[in-house]
């Protein structure tokens, strides 16, 4: 009897080792978990206090923001439209208003005299030019072509949605995780604005891997605008269109099915291995995203056949020739 009591205290005994040990390390993981939790709280409050304002630039200018010096060419009426639009978007940020105002009004004065703008919008991150995205470079080059042997006169324009900063990553992050709420909404004011001073104008918002979510929150908007269109290539595997009307997705570039838009993570995954082991060879690079990580397929030229065809009937079939 006595050592079944003592077998008893035994077992009790480690039980309550064991119980203390477990407390212990649930304790530090709460520690843990709570200072996580304040860190991304503080991260997420300086991101979205920097949220809500994009920059449209012309390309060539490094991404510097439009502005117009001369506002006594622009009506007075569509001059007091930006500053309602900047009031709605911004309230009392005047440095935001001021800021929207400028590009609102620099914008209509460059597309005065243009039958279309094509709005590139940048993959990654949000702040490369077109002028530095190789791919949608030759696709911008060829759609302007395209335009112009119709008769119509285009201009390419930037929007960077985000800056190359810590805060510009963050908001980043934070528009992510919201469907780009806030700045679908920047961009939409932008080109409604546009649309509504010149009845004749298109735009065309071009994006290009995430930056095609931006454009599919934006046509969301715009939906009942019929002056508004839209290309895409390479969107994220977890996003499906929500506006197909007016609107080309390219998910495959005719050469090399789409890794990263088809979410096929065996071939992604095999290709970064390859990349790591410095096993690759020069004709594997043929995508990436966020500058490093390998997305075999994740790649679209003007030059190639299933871009260049897709791109020219969507063309065809929504603008007849001018002439």
């Amino acid at each position: 009897m006595e050592q079944l009591r003592q077998r008893i205290a035994k077992v009790k005994k480690a039980f309550m080792q064991i119980s203390h040990w477990f407390a212990s390390r649930i304790h530090g993981i709460r520690l843990i978990v709570i200072l996580a939790a304040v860190v991304w709280l503080a991260f997420g409050l300086m991101a979205i206090s920097f949220s809500g304002l994009g920059t449209t630039s012309e390309v060539g200018t490094g991404g510097l923001p439009l502005s117009v010096s001369d506002l006594s060419a622009v009506p007075q009426s569509v001059a007091e439209d930006a500053v309602r639009l900047a009031t709605e978007l911004f309230g009392d940020s005047q440095e935001k208003c001021d800021s929207f105002v400028n590009q609102l009004l620099a914008t209509y004065s460059k597309a005065e005299d243009k039958d279309f703008i094509i709005l590139f919008n940048p993959g990654g991150w949000g702040w490369n030019p077109v002028e530095h995205s190789p791919e949608w470079w030759s696709i911008s080059t060829g759609v302007e072509s395209e335009l112009d042997s119709s008769g119509y006169a285009s201009l390419v324009l930037n929007y960077q949605r985000t800056l190359d900063t810590l805060r510009g990553h963050l908001n980043e992050l934070v528009e992510m995780m919201t469907g780009y709420s806030s700045k679908a909404k920047d961009l939409a004011c932008r080109v409604e604005f546009l649309t509504s001073h010149n009845a004749d104008l298109k735009i065309i918002l071009a994006g290009e891997s995430n930056g095609a979510i931006i454009c599919d929150r934006a046509m969301s908007i715009l939906e009942d605008n019929p002056q508004v269109y839209s290309i895409q290539t390479g969107p994220p595997f977890w996003h499906k269109n929500a506006v197909l009307d007016r609107t080309l997705v390219l998910t495959d570039n005719g050469i090399i099915p789409d890794s990263f838009s088809q979410g096929d993570f065996p071939t992604m995954i095999w290709a970064n291995l390859k990349s790591v082991l410095g096993l690759s060879k020069s004709e594997d690079s043929s995508g990436k995203i966020l500058r490093y990580v390998e997305a075999p397929g994740h790649q679209y030229r003007w030059q190639y056949p299933e871009v260049y065809s897709q791109i020219r009937n969507f063309l065809d079939e929504n603008f007849k020739t001018k002439w």
